[in-house]
């Protein structure tokens, strides 16, 4: 279960941030997952619960998880189609000559702090 380690540096990050920033807790964090990341989401809140809770920076800190669909690009007709639905080959001229231009992002996306 690599979704404990990704978790890890979030909360690392998010640490960063809020001493740079002078935040004294944080309410949530939100963050972008690529649909083909390998990530569970259900299983990165989990340990996201578990973690964040021995933290008193993130004590009752939700974790937000925006999806980001996955698209492959074909450099055989410069279409995009997406990647779950097709695969690496294009639906549009059927070439494999393809690559993923998103969808395997893990970002911090924003980090809500209370007033």
């Amino acid at each position: 279960m690599h979704e404990l380690g990704i978790v890890f540096y979030i909360i690392r990050d998010v640490k960063k941030a809020a001493e740079e920033n002078k935040v004294n807790h944080i309410s949530a964090v939100v963050i972008n997952i690529g649909e083909v990341s390998t990530i569970v989401p259900h299983m990165l809140t989990d340990c996201w619960q578990w973690a964040a809770d021995k933290e008193e920076l993130l004590k009752g800190a939700e974790l937000k998880i925006k999806t980001i669909p996955a698209v492959t690009h074909c450099d055989g007709c410069g279409k995009e189609y997406p990647t779950v639905a097709h695969g690496k080959i294009c639906p549009h001229c059927g070439s494999e000559d393809t690559w993923l231009a998103q969808g395997r992002e893990v970002e911090i996306k924003e980090i809500e702090v209370e007033n």
